[in-house]
């Protein structure tokens, strides 16, 4: 939601050109929820959906607090300013759905790895 909010302010504002990176991350993150809800990570095995979600959150943090330092220092518009300060309280966000996902992606790392060495000694 954030993420829609964020490209709507940059399409009404100068900064027009910035608003391919909320419409991107947008789509991931709606591509993801669904996937999630309809248990497509079940389903497909060979994705490793926890370091997708890690690299969507890191990628998204960076990028939304780079284009929000440049909407708010280069541009003067109140949509602009929106954009901006809305962007860094999505990188507060992803920041915090990163560490989060990073949790996930150690747990999920350390059950893959503790199922071959098992499976390597009983050979």
């Amino acid at each position: 939601v954030l993420s829609f909010i964020i490209f709507i302010c940059y399409i009404a504002s100068l900064a027009a050109s910035f608003m391919m990176a909320p419409l991107l991350e947008f789509l991931l993150a709606l591509f993801l929820f669904f996937a999630y809800a309809s248990k497509l990570n079940e389903k497909f095995k060979g994705v490793h959906w926890p370091l997708t979600d890690f690299l969507r959150c890191v990628t998204a943090a960076i990028i939304y607090f780079a284009i929000s330092i440049a909407a708010v220092s280069k541009y003067s518009d109140g949509a602009s300013k929106a954009a901006g300060v809305f962007g860094f309280a999505a990188t507060i966000v992803f920041a915090f759905d990163f560490y989060i996902t990073f949790n996930d992606l150690v747990t999920f790392l350390k059950q893959g790895s503790s199922d071959s060495p098992e499976g390597h000694k009983t050979q």
